[in-house]
């Protein structure tokens, strides 16, 4: 199954210039939602995990699913103000503006090896960000998985050069 056949381009959305690439055609048809799943499973088996984070809100989505399967602990990472427990917090910028993540600080123990999930990574502002929370709390990040890498926006690449682990299950350009 090619995944890429479920996932709807918008132009100008969320503003003139960015093309954006919905994953909400992919969730809603079951087979493509399990196919994506299966897949972020299979590459996780790689790494050492004991928890697996994801980025409000579409992160959520796989993570979840995965986390269930996995039978790990789900940390969510979430916008400013979202948590109502003691929170670490980073700022950071978007390809349309800045946004701030936070986490819980009891989320993560010393030591713990986290996989991060999203949905989309493009520049890489908002998993660097993420990085930085488990880090903040004490964890280390065993990897990324992204559904969709928008390739020439060089995300992927920034957190390569930084030593993270970085997997994704399709590539489209981001213009």
């Amino acid at each position: 199954m090619d995944l890429k056949d479920y996932i709807r381009s918008i132009p100008d959305y969320p503003k003139k210039g960015i093309l954006f690439r919905d994953i909400s055609t992919l969730i809603k048809n079951e087979k493509a939602f399990a196919e994506s799943i299966n897949q972020i499973i299979e590459r996780s088996k790689k790494y050492k995990i004991d928890k697996i984070a994801a980025i409000e809100s579409r992160g959520f989505v796989f993570a979840s699913a995965v986390s269930y399967v996995l039978k790990k602990p789900f940390i969510m990472l979430r916008k400013k103000n979202k948590l109502p427990a003691e929170t670490h917090s980073v700022n950071f910028e978007l390809e349309y503006g800045t946004a701030t993540i936070e986490i819980h600080k009891d989320s993560i123990s010393k030591g713990d090896s986290v996989l991060i999930i999203d949905d989309l990574i493009a520049t890489g502002g908002t998993a660097e960000a993420a990085a930085k929370l488990i880090e903040m709390s004490g964890g280390h990040v065993a990897a990324f998985i992204f559904a969709i890498n928008l390739f020439d926006l060089d995300g992927c690449s920034n957190l390569i050069k930084k030593n993270y682990k970085v997997e994704n299950l399709i590539e489209f350009p981001g213009h």
